[in-house]
């Protein structure tokens, strides 16, 4: 009887659970909570990678990624995230009209990360498909 219980319980638990697959990928707004907004657009990716050669220790990299918005209406970039703390995005603030190019300010600070460097920035907005990950490399030499 226990096992039974216990059987239905396990079973009841995982049926509860939304595990749906999300269609468009877990960065994008436009398939949230099982619900598919009316509000997408699409975007085109000026630049997705960016090498910043090599710098010395301790210098900032400031980089501003483009973009455009291919879609027919706003795009709204909710949140962008980077792979470490060294790295700091800054998303526009408001929405970018369609056909209007966008940008996303990025600054790497260097400093105590000598050696090869690769970082992604990681953006959520209601593009579909969802915006790509950014990408920041280079070669940090160490201060003498």
């Amino acid at each position: 009887m226990k096992r039974w219980l216990l059987a239905i319980l396990l079973v009841g638990s995982l049926y509860s659970c939304d595990i749906r697959r999300v269609k468009n990928g877990p960065m994008s707004l436009a398939h949230m909570d099982g619900h598919f907004f009316d509000d997408t657009t699409s975007v085109e990716i000026i630049d997705s990678t960016y090498d910043f050669g090599k710098v010395t220790e301790g210098t900032k990299v400031v980089y501003n990624y483009r973009f455009v918005n291919t879609g027919k209406k706003p795009l709204v970039i909710a949140s962008a995230r980077a792979s470490c703390g060294c790295t700091v995005p800054e998303k526009p603030e408001e929405p970018v009209k369609p056909g209007e190019t966008g940008t996303l300010k990025v600054v790497f600070n260097s400093a105590d990360r000598p050696g090869p460097t690769y970082k992604t920035i990681t953006v959520v907005s209601n593009a579909y498909p969802a915006f790509p990950v950014l990408q920041l490399k280079g070669e940090v030499d160490a201060k003498k």
